[in-house]
């Protein structure tokens, strides 16, 4: 099976990188030192991108996790993140025969143009631009790699077996959970009539709470949608992981003020988007890695891909919403009845059990990364998660954790260390308003939160 033969890769490595280590501690100089490290994370790049492209199907979803700025070196994440639209793609003739047979047409009969080099490839489809007879307007078609299902489903099934073995060793994590829910999200991923519905269902709540949508959400072309194809419209812009060369091109220093506006403009646009998403609707995009993120004209954002959505219940909307006003506050106490609230059941192995517990909260929950730290190191002996054992967490949570997470890996990338739960509190207490459970005289200034919302700690 793939999950076995990535681990025969992967331990030979593994024990490689354990006589580097001994070797770069007999190394005095610091910046030798760095400079092997630099090395090794150079070779360490290339054999888990290999690996993973090999492997192909989940492998390539790993890639998209490891290679997160606020997580990997930055040899990793230059080397891991072209893998979020640049996997290998499926022959023209297989593409073709899925879309006769799926749409019962020719490709001749339905497309003016067809561009059979794929403008991405991801793990589970690629997509293609063309034009529909008829139209004046180009359109993105969305292909289903044949076979790709079943073997993402037997990595995953693979992958419960290893979870079940890890959470009883030295990282007590609820493994398990993560790993069901990712089985369950993933698997519905292969149904683009469910992603096309969630497309219009997003689409119409931004543009109906906003006067003006914060990110763009592409239109599904009516009667072009089957489980394994799905015609949409077509956003010109840049994607994010170009984002630093577009800027060079058109001659903006990329360390100027004009560059760090913008990028501060696509975060501004990102965060209000995924706080009215999951806190107001509980319906959310769940999967904004960069390749799933377009620049359109100056800094406005398009969000791609939804294939992965969450609808979370509203107990669990509410409770996250009281556990961002926690983060937001500082307020330890609340934080941990914000965990109990939530179903995350935790053990305590060290003696400051809250204060520990408000930091997993903010690593799990939260953007921002702690003062000095660049990259973080969850499984480090000082982590949190190391002194606070998370015996069970909700399944149904996973989606948010993830979704934070890639927001996180995002920020980093872009530059601009901030916190969602600072930026989400007026949306949260909003929520807990509507729902009875604060009070209007306790939203601590709720009006002067929202007109101040971007003008706080996130843009200094």
């Amino acid at each position: 099976m793939l999950v076995y033969k990535a681990y025969r890769v992967f331990c030979p490595f593994l024990s490689q990188f354990e006589v580097f280590q001994v070797r770069v501690n007999f190394e005095k100089d610091e910046k030798k030192a760095e400079a092997m490290w630099e090395r090794q994370h150079e070779y360490a790049a290339d054999k888990v991108y290999s690996m993973c492209s090999d492997m192909g199907g989940f492998f390539l979803k790993i890639a998209q996790i490891l290679g997160k700025p606020d997580l990997a070196p930055a040899a990793w994440v230059r080397r891991l993140v072209t893998l979020c639209d640049q996997a290998p793609a499926t022959p023209p003739n297989m593409v073709q025969l899925v879309l006769e047979k799926e749409l019962c047409k020719n490709v001749d009969e339905m497309f003016e143009r067809f561009e059979w080099d794929p403008i991405g490839s991801a793990s589970i489809a690629q997509v293609h631009r063309a034009r529909l007879k008829g139209d004046k307007n180009d359109v993105v078609v969305k292909v289903q790699h044949p076979g790709v299902q079943e073997l993402m489903m037997t990595d995953l099934r693979n992958l419960k077996a290893f979870a079940l073995f890890i959470q009883k060793a030295d990282i007590k994590f609820d493994f398990l959970s993560v790993c069901k829910e990712m089985e369950k999200q993933i698997g519905y991923e292969f149904d683009f009539k469910r992603e096309a519905d969630a497309m219009d269902r997003i689409g119409t709540f931004l543009r109906k709470i906003n006067r003006k949508a914060p990110v763009k959400v592409p239109r599904v072309i009516p009667n072009a949608v089957t489980r394994r194809v799905l015609v949409m419209e077509y956003i010109d812009g840049v994607p994010i992981l170009n984002l630093g060369d577009e800027i060079k091109k058109r001659g903006i220093n990329p360390d100027g003020k004009m560059a760090a506006a913008a990028k501060q403009n696509i975060l501004k646009s990102l965060t209000l988007a995924y706080g009215q998403m999951i806190l107001k609707s509980g319906f959310f995009h769940a999967d904004p890695h960069p390749g799933n993120i377009l620049i359109c004209n100056g800094s406005e954002v398009a969000l791609l891909d939804y294939g992965q959505v969450k609808d979370l219940p509203n107990a669990l909307r509410l409770g996250y919403a009281n556990l961002i006003l926690a983060i937001a506050d500082n307020d330890h106490a609340r934080a941990s009845e914000g965990f109990r609230e939530l179903g995350i059941d935790t053990v305590s192995l060290c003696s400051n059990e809250q204060a520990e517990l408000f930091k997993l909260a903010q690593v799990m929950f939260d953007t921002k990364l702690p003062p000095g730290v660049k990259v973080l190191q969850p499984f480090s002996e000082d982590s949190s998660i190391k002194k606070v054992a998370v015996q069970a967490f909700p399944e149904e949570l996973f989606s948010v954790l993830r979704t934070v997470q890639l927001l996180r890996g995002l920020s980093v990338g872009l530059g601009i260390n901030y916190s969602c739960a600072e930026q989400w509190r007026p949306i949260a207490e909003e929520a807990l308003y509507l729902a009875g459970r604060l009070k209007a005289e306790d939203m601590k200034t709720r009006e002067q939160s929202k007109r101040g919302f971007f003008r706080r700690i996130f843009w200094r």
